[in-house]
């Protein structure tokens, strides 16, 4: 009896040893690891949704939490993020089980507004009385035209009248109107990123400015207004308006703000105009009328001279670099002349520059080499070209050489057409076009040139 008993716990035993070698001997369970797909991104456009997936590895069975800026929005695992307030977004997905704790992915996005990137063509409207103002037409980086962006973006609210000119910092857009008018005014600021209206100055500039023209801004209280005067300098918090001395008889065409100054054009002279001068810095004198100032991509300025002249000048010193010049060949040099355009007579991608003047004959100048190009006629390519309408611009960024064109005046203008050409190859293309959506295009601004 003694003998089956001892036997028996010895089996127990035994059976006890072989358990905890088991547990002993088995292998743990891998780390959870977990990644979120659905985008590369590191900014999405206001209004776009992003289809977000969890990839987990190590399990299949785990639990999932979503957060938004630290809210919870989903425990599935996927989660359609909608776009819709500017900023910082931060999105993290937490994966859980019992077995092997937690692994966490996150995500940081930022929001911006549909209006950040792309091109803005303005218009005057209706010249000279009798429509409510001008408006801004916008083409997105894929193509999409948006008319009339600002009343969109408004309901329904006007420009002021003959809107001349754009210019963007601080995240903002300033419009100046020449003729003003009750709704939009002399100077409209908008958001940069959504055109929604931050404040327009009218009442506060009347009598301090006279048919203002073009704009550059420097600071949020440092606002640089051409007018028939000259160059003044409008300060927001004050009200006040003063004008620049040595400014008189500035050119009604674009300034170019580089290094916290003002580049302007006055005659034959180049005026310089840095923060907080109520005179003008410097000059540099040229040999003939100046009829376009332009930043270049290296933080210098380009300027183009009536003689037939292109000429880089330094933004430190105020040197000219390097002048070239075209007047051998006489149509580009045409193209250079200072006429009544609202536009400079030049436009520049890198070192490449492209002129057409008021016609419709598009040059290349590469500046480097001192070589100068027809590149197209745009009456050979495009339909009831008869009319040019301030001066061709060319993206940065795509290096599409835009164009507008009218049939004619009166009830002609409403026939019309933006057009966008590409000169990468050896013979030219048109690589969109748009009909019929202009009324006496001031010009064609694309964001990438204000950053």
């Amino acid at each position: 009896m003694k003998k089956n008993i001892i036997y028996f716990l010895s089996c127990l035993v035994l059976t006890v040893g072989l358990v905890s070698c088991s547990d002993d001997d088995k292998e743990p369970l891998s780390p959870l690891t977990v990644v979120i797909e659905g985008t590369e991104a590191q900014e999405v456009v206001q209004g776009a949704t992003l289809n977000l997936k969890a990839v987990v590895e190590g399990s299949s069975e785990v639990q999932y939490v979503w957060t938004l800026n630290g809210k919870e929005v989903s425990t599935t695992s996927t989660y359609d993020f909608t776009a819709t307030d500017l900023g910082k977004s931060e999105i993290q997905l937490t994966v859980s089980n019992a077995e092997q704790g937690e692994a966490a992915a996150k995500l940081d996005l930022d929001v911006y507004g549909k209006y950040k990137y792309g091109t803005f063509i303005l218009n005057e409207g209706a010249a000279w009385g009798g429509d409510k103002g001008g408006y801004l037409i916008f083409i997105s980086p894929e193509g999409e035209l948006v008319e009339k962006a600002f009343q969109k973006e408004n309901n329904g609210a006007w420009l002021g009248s003959v809107p001349q000119d754009v210019f963007i910092a601080n995240n903002k857009m300033y419009i100046v109107s020449q003729n003003g008018g009750n709704e939009g005014g002399f100077l409209t600021v908008v958001n940069a990123e959504t055109l929604k209206l931050e404040t327009a100055f009218g009442d506060e500039l009347k009598g301090k400015i006279d048919w203002p023209t073009h704009v550059a801004v420097l600071s949020d209280d440092n606002i640089y207004l051409r007018d028939n005067a000259g160059i003044k300098l409008f300060h927001p918090s004050t009200g006040e308006a003063t004008l620049i001395e040595g400014t008189k008889g500035a050119r009604k065409n674009t300034m170019a703000v580089v290094g916290g100054k003002v580049f302007a054009s006055q005659d034959k002279n180049l005026l310089v105009i840095e923060t907080g001068k109520d005179k003008v810095s410097a000059t540099v004198e040229f040999d003939g009328k100046i009829s376009g100032v332009v930043k270049s991509s290296d933080n210098n300025v380009w300027v183009s001279v009536a003689s037939g002249k292109i000429a880089k000048v330094s933004t430190k010193d105020y040197s000219i670099i390097k002048e070239n010049d075209l007047s051998s060949n006489t149509d580009a040099t045409k193209t250079l002349s200072a006429s009544f355009a609202a536009a400079p007579s030049i436009t520049a991608k890198g070192d490449t520059l492209y002129m057409s003047g008021l016609a419709t004959k598009i040059y290349r100048h590469i500046f480097s080499t001192n070589e100068t190009k027809l590149m197209v006629d745009v009456k050979e390519m495009v339909e009831n070209a008869n009319i040019v309408y301030n001066t061709v611009t060319v993206d940065p960024v795509t290096e599409g050489v835009y164009f507008n064109t009218i049939k004619g005046y009166g009830d002609n203008v409403g026939i019309n057409q933006i057009s966008i050409f590409d000169f990468s190859g050896t013979t030219p293309t048109l690589r969109a076009a748009y009909n019929d959506c202009t009324k006496y295009p001031a010009g064609v601004f694309f964001t990438s040139n204000f950053r």
